[in-house]
């Protein structure tokens, strides 16, 4: 499969406890999200609770399908727990971009290459990587024009794109909201639909099967409700 959607919160609360059993869980608890959030104590919060269904789908889609020194980019690594995740399993070439300067601050520093900057216009070398995730990015200022040249740029053939967004089936609309200082896209079945066909402009085509079917809102944000999808991609080939 490579779209799947969060169809009921249990799911989500059952990947966070297989998370935990493995050892690759490293979402900061509540008390101390608090706590950095009103500078009573330093750090960066990592992860989210709600965020756990899709960021195991990912690390397991990761573990099945790509060796653990293949390099890898986490786009909008600020806070997110992939790259923590992958280095506990093994995973030897970790890179992750934002635009946050304290990226620098995440935890493995010494481990895993944290690199400021925009991930829809990097310096990275072509064809530098066999894997990128994007957990809760893309919906964030998307601009399908400037993000998959990109993506497709910096894979290996053969390599795969994984990550997640915001999606309902039918369109909800958020024009107006700003979240992180863009735009905010709840993707609908239809809008999915286009991104993919954007996506197979650039050779990225889906890994899998396609399920579009959400039965359950699972989370609610900005006065929005509305669940996870989890994409994988496969760069199959140049764009000439």
């Amino acid at each position: 499969m490579s779209l799947e959607v969060l169809s009921n919160s249990e799911d989500n609360r059952r990947a966070r406890a297989e998370m935990r059993r493995r050892g690759l869980d490293f979402a900061t608890p509540h008390f101390a999200r608090l706590l950095r959030k009103t500078h009573l104590i330093p750090g960066i919060n990592v992860g989210l609770l709600q965020k756990s269904w899709d960021v195991l789908r990912s690390l397991q889609f990761i573990e099945q399908h790509v060796s653990k020194t293949t390099p890898i980019l986490d786009l909008g690594a600020f806070g997110s727990e992939i790259l923590c995740s992958l280095y506990k399993m093994g995973f030897s070439d970790l890179t992750g971009i934002d635009l946050n300067p304290m990226l620098v601050q995440m935890p493995y520093g010494q481990n895993i290459k944290y690199v400021t900057g925009d991930y829809t216009s990097t310096t990275f070398p072509e064809e530098a990587f066999g894997a990128i995730t994007a957990v809760s990015v893309i919906e964030h200022g998307y601009c399908a024009s400037k993000v998959f040249p990109e993506i497709s740029r910096l894979l290996k053939v053969g390599g795969y794109f994984v990550g997640s967004t915001d999606y309902w089936p039918e369109k909800i609309d958020t024009s107006g909201i700003i979240a992180y200082g863009v735009d905010w896209t709840i993707f609908s079945k239809s809008e999915f639909s286009d991104l993919v066909q954007e996506a197979g402009r650039y050779g990225l085509v889906p890994a899998g099967q396609l399920n579009f079917q959400a039965s359950e809102r699972t989370v609610s944000w900005l006065h929005r409700s509305y669940t996870f999808a989890w994409f994988a991609f496969r760069k199959l080939y140049v764009r000439k």
